[in-house]
C-alpha cells in the first residue's frame, strides 16, 4: 500500500519536533500536526518560561546582597506585566524557531488538531492523511482534583499570563512545579503560602535534599503546611478565593494555584478508533521500543508517563527516527543517571540514587555531606546555607548518587552526570583537584563520611 507520509507525527513539541527533523534527515516523508503551538510545553508553559520567571524572582535578593558589596541599590520596584511581556515576545522568537526547523528540514507542518481514524489514517482540518507509522507526542496536560470551585483555580498553564502578580498565593501540590513557582511568586514579593497533603514535599528525592530545601523556604518567608488539603473553594464578593482545607481552616488568597500532577493529553484523539491501549492513570502503554498495542502506532514523551523531562522526550524522539529510518545508527534510551534540576530558589540539582534507593536496592552506603554558607553571602546577612551530597556504593567505591541545594545546583550537577555515566568512583572524585574559590569544589573534598 502506498501512503501519504513514512511518518506523521501528533505533537510538535521537544520529542515531536525532534523525531520529524531527524526522520526527514534520513530520508522520510514526514508530516507533523499541532493544535496550540510549536515547542509544546516546554516552549510555551514549561520549562523555559518558568525559568524566565525564576530567573526575574532571584533579582529581589540581588538587590538585598548588594548592599554587603557596598552597592545602594535604592528601593527597585517590580514591574508583573514588563516580565510577562518580555517573556512573551521571547516565546515567539522560539515558536518561530521551531516553525523554521521543521520546514527547513522538509516536513510538512499541519496547523490543526489531528484525530485518528484507523492505524494508517489521520484526519486534520477535514482532510485525511495515510502514513506507514504515526507517532503520538502529544505531552501532558494539568490535572486539578474535583473539588467545589475548583473553576476559581489555576495551573501552570495559566500562570504565565495572568494580568498582575497576585498579592496571596495558595500553591497546592508537593512536585517540582509547585515547589517552583511558590518559590517563583514568593521571590516576586507575593505572601506564598504552599500545602501538601504529605508529611514533606518532592517525594521520590534524597531526603536530606527535601529536608534541605524546607528549611530554606521557610528561612525567605514562605509559609508550608504539610498534611493538608483543599476540601472547597470559595470566592467571596470582593474577589478574595477562601480555601477551605480539610481540618475546616480557611485560607484567604487572591490567587489558588494547582500542581498536583499531569495527565494524558489524549483528548479526542481518536485512539479508540484503535487498537491503541492505555494503562490505569491514563498513559498509552509502548515496549522497549515505543510500539503501541497498535503496531504501526507509536508513542513518546508525557503521553507514555515514563520520565516527564524535555531531554527524555528529545532522547525517545530520536531513537524513534533512527530505528525506523537508519537503523544502523540506533540504540535504546538509558534511563540510569538522568540529571535533573529543580528551579526553586534556592535550586536543586541530582542525580544517579538516593540514599534510600540505594539502601532499597541492597547496597552497602557510605555517605558524604557538606553543608555551608556560599562564598558570595559572607559579606550579607543572608543565612541561606548550601547542601551537597554524594552516595557512594562501600564496597565498590562507585557513587552511586550526587545531590546539591544551592546556587547553579543544575550548572553544577550537569557536569558531574558525566562522571557517574562513566562510573565514577569517590578515589576518583577524591583525585580530582577543585577549583578554587568555588562551590562546586566541594564535591571533590569531601573526605569523612557521615552516618547513613
Amino acid at each position: 500500500m502506498a501512503f501519504d507520509f513514512d511518518l506523521y507525527v501528533i505533537g510538535a513539541g521537544s520529542g515531536g519536533v525532534r523525531s520529524a527533523r531527524f526522520a526527514a534527515g534520513y530520508g522520510a516523508r514526514v508530516a507533523v500536526a499541532e493544535s496550540r503551538y510549536l515547542g509544546g510545553t516546554c516552549v510555551n508553559v514549561g520549562c523555559v518560561p518558568k525559568k524566565l520567571l525564576v530567573y526575574g524572582a532571584h533579582y529581589r535578593e540581588d538587590f538585598e546582597l548588594a548592599n554587603g558589596y557596598g552597592w545602594t541599590p535604592g528601593h527597585p520596584g517590580f514591574d508583573w506585566p514588563t516580565l510577562i511581556q518580555n517573556k512573551n515576545r521571547e516565546i515567539e522568537r522560539l515558536n518561530g524557531i521551531y516553525r523554521n526547523l521543521l520546514v527547513n528540514s522538509g516536513v510538512t507542518l499541519h496547523e490543526g488538531h489531528a484525530r485518528i481514524l484507523d492505524a494508517h489514517t489521520v484526519e486534520v482540518n477535514g482532510r485525511q492523511y495515510s502514513a506507514a507509522h504515526i507517532l503520538i507526542a502529544t505531552g501532558s496536560w494539568p490535572f486539578v482534583p474535583e473539588i467545589p470551585g475548583k473553576e476559581y483555580a489555576i495551573t501552570s498553564n495559566e500562570a504565565f499570563f495572568l494580568k498582575q502578580l497576585p498579592r496571596r498565593v495558595l500553591v497546592v501540590g508537593g512536585g517540582y512545579i509547585a515547589v517552583e513557582f511558590a518559590s517563583i511568586f514568593n521571590g516576586l514579593g507575593a505572601q506564598t503560602t504552599l500545602i501538601y497533603r504529605r508529611e514533606l514535599f518532592l517525594r521520590g528525592f534524597d531526603g536530606s535534599v527535601r529536608e534541605h530545601l524546607r528549611d530554606e523556604l521557610q528561612k525567605k518567608g514562605m509559609t508550608l503546611r504539610f498534611q493538608s488539603d483543599i476540601s472547597r473553594i470559595d470566592k467571596l464578593p470582593d474577589g478574595t478565593l477562601a480555601a477551605t482545607l480539610t481540618d475546616g481552616s480557611v485560607i484567604e488568597a487572591d490567587c489558588v494555584f494547582y500542581a498536583t500532577g499531569r495527565r494524558a493529553m489524549t483528548d479526542n484523539l481518536g485512539l479508540e478508533n484503535t487498537g491503541v491501549e492505555r494503562d490505569a492513570n491514563g498513559f498509552i502503554k509502548v515496549d522497549d521500543e515505543y510500539r503501541t498495542t497498535e503496531p504501526s502506532i507509536l508513542a513518546i514523551g508525557d503521553v507514555i508517563g515514563r520520565v516527564p523531562l524535555t531531554p527524555v522526550a528529545l532522547a525517545e524522539g530520536m531513537a524513534v527516527a533512527r530505528r525506523l529510518f537508519k537503523p544502523d545508527e540506533y540504540r535504546k534510551v538509558d534511563y540510569t543517571h538522568i540529571a535533573t534540576a529543580v528551579f526553586s530558589l534556592p535550586n536543586i540539582g541530582t542525580v544517579g540514587l538516593t540514599a534510600e534507593q540505594a539502601l532499597e536496592q541492597g547496597h552497602k552506603i557510605k555517605l558524604f555531606e557538606s553543608r555551608f554558607r556560599p562564598m558570595k553571602l559572607t559579606l550579607t546577612d543572608s543565612q541561606e546555607k548550601t547542601l551537597m551530597k554524594l552516595v557512594v556504593d562501600a564496597e565498590t567505591d562507585r557513587v552511586l548518587g550526587c545531590h546539591m541545594v544551592g546556587p547553579d545546583a543544575g550548572e553544577i550537577v550537569q557536569g558531574l552526570a558525566v562522571a557517574l555515566k562513566a562510573g565514577a568512583t569517590k578515589a576518583v572524585f577524591d583525585d580530582t583537584i577543585g577549583i578554587h574559590p568555588t562551590a562546586a569544589e566541594e564535591f571533590v573534598t569531601m573526605r569523612t563520611p557521615v552516618a547513613a
